[in-house]
């Protein structure tokens, strides 16, 4: 199976609506250890990435490319910087791809954790985005069906969430707040468990 411009489009309505359904949920957790702007910074940049949908090229590369450049005209938050940076890295790689097929899918969720985590200065572990990023990256390596996949990578992105409750953040101003994070939901993370859900369709 091979996705295409269509796909992203289809992606971006599902993941839009995710972050205006989620919008209070991530500015809640946010503001528990951050700016409380988690939910602003990400319904912003999907409605600007809504509003250029239509318009998009069939060049993967570049569609992706104009929705990372959407993204962070919309939103200075560091969290919107880092998801810019993995769709750039995306971007990237297909540039000149009118499809991509969904086994390449890892390799480029792979791509865009390392882009983010070599723009963040982060290390994998911290109780951040990326943890997600990695364990959905991992866990769907080597799968080439994309129903099983899409499963897989639901369900990968909750448990490094349940994971990662336990445990101390040390990356980023949560970091700040020491033990006092064990047992709470990185906001990051929270949104790329959704995230992942939305492009999952599940």
């Amino acid at each position: 199976m091979t996705l295409t411009t269509d796909d992203l489009r289809a992606a971006i309505t599902r993941l839009t609506a995710a972050m205006e359904r989620e919008f209070e949920t991530l500015n809640a957790a946010d503001g528990a250890l951050g700016d409380g702007d988690l939910g602003v910074t990400l319904t912003r940049g999907m409605r600007a990435i809504t509003d250029l949908a239509p318009t998009l090229p069939e060049d993967l590369g570049q569609a992706l490319l104009a929705c990372a450049q959407a993204f962070t005209k919309t939103s200075g938050s560091s969290y919107g910087t880092l998801m810019a940076t993995g769709l750039m890295s995306m971007a990237k790689t297909l540039r000149g791809q009118t499809s991509v097929d969904v086994a390449d899918l890892p390799a480029l969720i792979a791509g865009a954790r390392d882009a983010m985590q070599a723009r963040g200065k982060a290390d994998l572990g911290g109780k951040t985005v990326l943890d997600s990023l990695d364990a959905v990256a991992k866990a769907t390596a080597g799968q080439t069906d994309a129903v099983p996949m899409a499963d897989t990578a639901t369900q990968a992105a909750k448990q490094a969430l349940d994971d990662m409750r336990g445990k101390v953040a040390t990356i980023g101003r949560a970091r700040i707040f020491g033990e006092k994070t064990i047992g709470m939901d990185d906001p990051g993370m929270l949104a790329m468990t959704a995230i992942t859900a939305a492009i999952a369709n599940r």
